[in-house]
């Protein structure tokens, strides 16, 4: 199954408490179906002082279902993904404009 949602991807929250917020994938987790956008789902982590960094109360973006998240499309809207073929091959592209994304 070819992912919708990839890293690097600018999506919108759709659901939850930071619902409209917008950020960018870090990392996706296609077997929990689960995705850790930059910005959004914060939690605070205490962590122990080490040589390499000080410790304390540090805030950390957490893993957030895929299915509450939206691509944003060129007109800054959120917008579902559908695959075509051009050229052989086979591309995303944004439901609401048609651009290959």
């Amino acid at each position: 199954m070819a992912a919708k949602l990839r890293k690097g991807d600018t999506v919108v929250v759709l659901a939850g408490k930071d619902r409209t917020k917008t950020g960018e994938i870090v990392s996706v987790d296609p077997k929990a179906g689960k995705a850790v956008v930059d910005g959004v789902n914060m939690a605070i982590r205490h962590t122990r002082q080490s040589q390499a960094s000080q410790g304390g109360r540090i805030p950390k973006a957490m893993p957030i279902d895929l299915s509450n998240l939206a691509l944003v499309d060129a007109n800054g809207k959120a917008t579902r993904v559908g695959f075509r073929d051009e050229d052989g091959k086979k591309v995303r592209y944004a439901k609401t404009t048609g651009d290959a994304i």
